[in-house]
């Protein structure tokens, strides 16, 4: 197992070049990563003891400021350390002020602006969790999107990712012995969606479940007939309205909902 210190040196919340060191990072396998976090660095007396840190703990440098002064400071002490100092963003904005004829404003923190997107990505989490699990299903028709699936197949966690990204997500359980509510087949606005996984995958999922719980782990949640025939119920349902469905047994949250928001924006454009 290798061991690398990774400075993430940020004049905002570092929510950016946060989840880029993650993307990164998750393509190489047996790294321990020690993650050094520093954020609203805009000081000169704060950038010192940072730099302090990153002679004591040396490895790889990323970082978005953008006041000059303090970047060059970075930049000639990582040089005196021999380690690389990395601005992920700089090669997007050279190419926009190529594309745009303009320079960037060095604004720090400038896309976190409390702007309509805002609020309405506030308003989206809140209506989604609200309407978890097939609470308040009358106020469906107000949704961007409905995800219908069984017990377990990851609709609240990708509702919420998606509420996150400003879509108002509602979700409904799929239970053979429940029939969703008729107001489910008559909706217009919201892109229904239908989620799916492997039986086999569905019950290893359940069976921790319960374990976590302290329930027992052998019943009919979890037999394998019964949720063989809860999947297939499933899938037919999804079939006999036309709706589109995503497999996510191999897909992580993040990947299941690009491929909702793709199904969003083709409906758009054919609209």
């Amino acid at each position: 197992m290798t061991r690398l210190h990774v400075h993430l040196l940020s004049d905002s919340t570092g929510e950016t070049l946060d989840n880029i060191a993650k993307a990164a990072l998750a393509q190489y396998d047996g790294v321990e990563t020690i993650r050094h976090f520093w954020p609203m660095v805009r000081s000169e007396a704060h950038l010192e003891r940072i730099l302090q840190d990153i002679g004591q703990n040396p490895g790889l440098v990323l970082f978005t400021l953008v006041n000059p002064e303090m970047r060059r400071a970075l930049e000639a002490q990582c040089r005196v350390l021999g380690l690389p100092a990395v601005a992920p963003l700089d090669a997007v904005n050279g190419a926009l002020s190529a594309l745009l004829g303009q320079q960037a404003k060095a604004r720090p923190g400038r896309q976190h602006v409390l702007d309509a997107a805002y609020f309405a990505r506030v308003e989206a989490i809140q209506f989604t969790i609200a309407h978890d699990d097939g609470v308040a299903w009358e106020e469906w028709e107000e949704a961007d999107i409905i995800l219908a699936g069984v017990s377990r197949s990851s609709k609240t966690p990708t509702s919420i990712y998606l509420a996150n990204r400003g879509f108002k997500t509602a979700n409904i359980p799929i239970v053979v012995e429940s029939p969703p509510p008729p107001a489910l087949f008559t909706l217009r606005h919201p892109l229904v969606v239908g989620l799916t996984t492997s039986a086999e995958r569905l019950i290893q999922v359940r069976r921790n479940r319960l374990l976590s719980l302290n329930q027992a782990p052998e019943t009919a949640y979890v037999d394998q007939e019964a949720v063989t025939r809860e999947v297939a119920y499933a899938r037919r349902l999804f079939a006999d309205n036309g709706w589109p469905v995503i497999d996510v047994t191999r897909r992580s949250i993040e990947e299941t909902a690009a491929a909702i928001i793709a199904l969003v924006n083709e409906r758009q454009s054919d609209g």
